[in-house]
């Protein structure tokens, strides 16, 4: 059984503060499972504006440290790290449910299982848990895509 520290997800995702979602990896097993943890903190950007009297992560972020924590998984069990050549992307989400709010002060556990990889598709079963109880749970579809390089600079006026 694998466990992962900081240093090691940063290899293993593109994402970076504040978007990173992961902040270790308990358990994992190639080719099966991940348990990874998420600490959420008062000090994340979101809960300014979501919402400021009743501090509420967002669904769509517990979604996306699920998926992340999806993505690590794929990655070690092909063997791979994030090398900037290639993206995990959604391509689906099926069932998501949300059973309770997570808030300041809360350790998601973020449980991902592979279900199938057919046709570059993964499918995942993943959840999150805090204390035990279900927050959120989703089936998640994602694939592997070479990223386009992306020309950031302005373009030349014509003549």
């Amino acid at each position: 059984m694998t466990t992962l520290d900081i240093r090691a997800i940063l290899e293993h995702l593109p994402h970076r503060y504040p978007f990173l979602l992961v902040d270790r990896v308990l358990e994992l097993e190639k080719g099966k499972r991940i348990v990874a943890i998420k600490n959420v903190t008062i000090n994340e950007p979101f809960f300014q504006g979501h919402f400021p009297n009743v501090p509420v992560m967002p669904g769509v972020l517990i979604i996306e440290a699920m998926a992340q924590a999806a993505g690590i998984l794929s990655f070690q069990t092909q063997g791979q790290v994030s090398d900037g050549s290639s993206l995990y992307y959604f391509v689906g989400i099926d069932g998501a449910r949300f059973k309770r709010p997570v808030g300041p002060g809360d350790q998601l556990r973020l449980e991902a299982e592979i279900i199938r990889c057919a046709r570059s598709i993964w499918k995942y079963s993943a959840r999150a848990l805090v204390d035990g109880k279900v927050a959120a749970e989703a089936e998640l579809m994602c694939t592997l895509r070479p990223v386009e390089p992306v020309n950031l600079s302005p373009a030349a006026p014509e003549a």
